[in-house]
């Protein structure tokens, strides 16, 4: 199934110059994506702490409770993150209006209420009810009701598709169920009337079965911009931001056959001990069948800062729970290889191979293009444990990743064409400064993301790997290899001390360095105004970009997680006069 297009958008382009020299897009009032439910609903969207008196709270010890679970997740606080409100700053600045856009995900709740855009609302969340540290309000993201009142719509209005596949153009449920006065509860159960069944009105859905209910909010599309390719020749193709759900489709994960899995199979594995109950009903043991709602990507850090800022929450166990699925999940999605030649003399080269297989559904890493990232970390060091040689070192007293001659990062670089007449596409301004301006990328420099398995989109615009090349599984095959191979040449001082081990980790981080800085002084430079979201504390009389970089440096700067590690030892060899020192002078002193 391919992502469907946006419809046609009330949005008018105009050709004007800021004094950083971007290019400018100015938005009607009119929504960026139309096509959905468009707010208000007539059925409000309940709190989901209306849910959390059956469904909350632990099961018998075990963590498994949907309401328990969701809380602590970045799904549950795509409202409060950070990193979302400073960057969120930064796009409507770039395109007045466009935050809408994104808040369609971030708080849909506050979106289809509509409070995320005029005339009723507003599009930097200034109108968005409640506060950042409270519950049952617009702050609590993707929450209960709006996941489990999505649906196909078996009727939609002229000219717009039952079901779509990104930028939040969802449907909502909004008519009154057929056993009750409201709207059903949907999910991937049904029930026998007779038995016990919930006490509110259901109904059971594929749809909530399948990855498809996921690309609402995993694939993101620009919806002005169109991608112009390598050769500044502009496909016509609007330009993609976030392909995680179309990564997953082409891969051998989203095709039928034994490889087949979707997205709930890993981000949300069934519950396996016994028992397992979904609410504090014991008429039903879902062991086995019970998808536990953890919803956990990549995303150890920022749990931790909610845990930290917003203690007013009381989430401090669901947060660390997040923090430790996110681990697990980093830890299965990749395995690391490295291989040496036996023996090397001291004085000569080394040559060091890694090899990183990717085992998740999705490119690796995947999501949201902006500050994400993983690198190789590989050492060498002698027989006393110290390093020799390294290649991605990670400081934390800063932040800052070496950029050493043979790092190896995996990531995407958008960037903007023909910025300031380079005739070419543009990661930086005139001064070498990293830009990170999502919503007027209209190009992308690299991609060298590691593809999944069964990889069918080489040829794909909006998914190949670009200015990096990633072999076939066979000649002719079209199906990209799911792992990547990196050669380094170390030259080993004369002077080393014993046998060496070669060390080589895979790193993921969540918020690099540059990108923090970039928001920071995006919010400097153009005076964004203070936070206006309320917390239990009071408003915190600095910018959006201030407070990310006061957490960000206050929480380890947001440390990289290991997600993969292999180590393998080296001896060094004898010289003919056998003697390992290779200096003329210890020669010299041993010479009968």
């Amino acid at each position: 199934m391919s992502a469907t297009k946006p419809g046609t958008i009330a949005l008018i382009a105009a050709a004007v110059v800021m004094a950083a020299a971007l290019p400018v897009v100015l938005a009607e009032t009119d929504t960026a994506t139309s096509n959905g439910t468009q707010p208000p609903l007539y059925f409000p969207l309940n709190p989901p702490g209306l849910c959390a008196s059956c469904h909350g709270y632990y099961d018998n010890g075990h963590n498994v409770r949907p309401f328990t679970t969701w809380s602590g997740s970045m799904m549950a606080n795509a409202g409060r993150d950070p990193i979302f409100w400073a960057a969120l700053d930064v796009a409507n600045n770039d395109l007045p209006g466009i935050g809408e856009w994104c808040l369609r995900c971030h708080s849909p709740g506050g979106w289809l209420a509509g409070r995320a855009a005029p005339p009723t609302g507003s599009a930097d969340g200034c109108s968005l009810a409640g506060q950042i540290d409270g519950a049952n309000d617009d702050f609590e993201g993707l929450h209960c009701e709006f996941c489990h009142r999505m649906q196909v719509n078996p009727s939609p209005p002229a000219g717009q598709q039952p079901v779509y596949y990104e930028n939040g153009q969802y449907w909502i449920d909004d008519t009154s169920c057929a056993m009750g006065f409201e709207p059903c509860r949907k999910g991937p159960y049904d029930y026998d009337m007779v038995q016990a069944h919930p006490p509110h009105p259901w109904e059971s859905s594929q749809y909530h079965r399948d990855s498809d209910i996921c690309g609402n909010c995993h694939n993101v599309t620009n919806p002005i911009l169109t991608l112009i390719d390598e050769n500044g020749i502009d496909t016509g193709v609007p330009m993609p931001v976030e392909r995680t759900y179309m990564e997953w489709e082409q891969s051998s994960f989203g095709q039928p056959g034994p490889g087949f899995l979707t997205c709930q199979n890993c981000h949300m594995p069934d519950a396996t001990h016994d028992p397992a109950y979904p609410s504090i009903a014991t008429d039903i043991n879902r062991t086995g069948d019970l998808p536990v709602h953890q919803l956990a990507g990549g995303n150890a850090w920022v749990p931790q800062v909610l845990k930290g800022e917003y203690p007013n929450l009381a989430r401090n166990a669901e947060f660390d729970a997040t923090t430790a699925w996110a681990v697990e999940t980093l830890e299965a999605s990749a395995t690391i290889e490295v291989g040496v030649d036996g023996t090397v003399q001291a004085g000569e080269d080394l040559a060091i191979g890694v090899r990183v297989v990717n085992l998740s559904g999705h490119k690796l890493p995947t999501g949201y293009p902006e500050g994400r990232r993983m690198w190789l970390d590989v050492a060498v060091r002698d027989g006393a444990g110290d390093v020799v040689w390294r290649s991605g070192a990670w400081d934390p007293a800063t932040g800052a990743l070496a950029r050493d001659p043979q790092l190896k990062v995996y990531e995407i670089k958008p960037g903007i064409w023909d910025l300031n007449g380079s005739g070419e596409c543009s990661i930086a301004d005139s001064g070498g400064n990293p830009l990170f301006h999502f919503v007027l990328n209209n190009c992308v420099v690299l991609d060298n993301r590691i593809p999944p398995a069964g990889f069918t989109g080489m040829n794909d615009i909006e998914t190949r790997p670009v200015n990096y090349a990633y072999p076939e599984t066979s000649p002719g095959s079209g199906i990209l290899v799911n792992y990547d191979d990196t050669s380094y040449t170390v030259s080993i001082p004369g002077s080393v001390n014993g046998d060496l081990t070669v060390e080589a980790a895979l790193r993921y981080q969540t918020a690099s360095d540059d990108y923090v800085g970039f928001l920071l002084d995006q919010a400097l430079d153009n005076g964004f105004p203070d936070d206006c979201i309320p917390r239990s504390t009071g408003l915190p009389g600095i910018s959006r970009g201030e407070i990310l970089h006061d957490v960000w440096t206050r929480y380890n700067r947001s440390p990289p997680v290991p997600v993969a590690a292999a180590a393998i030892p080296v001896t060094v060899g004898l010289f003919a006069d056998g003697f390992e020192s290779g200096t003329t002078s210890a020669w010299a002193s041993t010479t009968p």
